[in-house]
């Protein structure tokens, strides 16, 4: 009788748990909706409060953050999210999500990661096909900035070495002539100008593009390793 009367107590105990997490998520939908971020942040984290393992209190409270800019935290809420979900769907958002959180803060490689995730699970979805598109676009768009700024640093300092040579050659012409002159400021050289390329959007039609020459370059990837190993078997994941 005590066994069953504990059972019971729990079930009530878990269920009103459940219904207090349906409201807040509920009433933090609302305010999403509404456009009042904080709002619903507070209401989707009372509902992780009431329950822990929730998977739509994790993904909407990082969709609640997000939207407040605070992107490193919102990743920690889809990944969350992302080991939660029990089925390809909410597996896929998720991840297309972090994607973006990444996206947001320059993390090409991470944001690419995530949205190829994201496409193994929901291969015909657009948005993580664009997304994917675009942080390749990026990476490539990184990696020449890094190649330029290695190159203007070197083009630097054999200037920085040249301006102290004409300095010392004029303080010693200076010191030849015996004439006392006011000092005036030296005029700065202007600092090499650094093309950055502004971020446009792409069209659809370039973004399929870009796809389509990755999408080749696996497949060759592939064709080789099935030349040199066709008795190996496929260590990649079933999704």
């Amino acid at each position: 009788m005590k066994y069953r009367l504990s059972v019971l107590l729990l079930v009530i105990v878990f269920s009103v748990q459940a219904q207090d997490t349906r409201e807040y998520i509920r009433s933090g939908n609302n305010a999403y909706n509404d456009g009042n971020f904080d709002e619903a942040e507070e209401e989707y984290r009372r509902a992780l409060s009431a329950s822990p393992g929730s998977l739509k209190g994790n993904y909407n409270l990082g969709n609640a953050i997000y939207n407040q800019k605070r992107y490193d935290e919102a990743v920690k809420h889809y990944q969350a999210a992302v080991s939660m979900a029990k089925n390809n769907k909410d597996k896929a958002d998720a991840l297309y999500n972090l994607g973006n959180a990444h996206l947001s803060q320059q993390q090409a490689k991470e944001a690419i990661e995530s949205y190829k995730e994201a496409l193994k699970l929901n291969p015909k979805d657009m948005a993580s096909k664009y997304n994917l598109a675009y942080a390749l676009r990026q990476q490539q768009q990184q990696q020449q900035q890094q190649q330029q700024s290695s190159g203007e640093k070197g083009e630097n300092e054999e200037e920085q070495e040249k301006e102290n040579k004409e300095e010392e050659e004029e303080e010693e012409e200076e010191n030849e002539e015996e004439q006392e002159t006011p000092e005036e400021p030296e005029e700065e050289s202007p600092m090499p100008e650094t093309e950055e390329e502004e971020k446009e959007g792409m069209s659809r039609e370039e973004a399929l593009k870009i796809l389509e020459v990755v999408e080749n370059e696996d497949e060759q990837v592939q064709k080789k390793m099935r030349k040199t190993g066709s008795n190996k078997s496929n260590s990649e994941k079933d999704w």
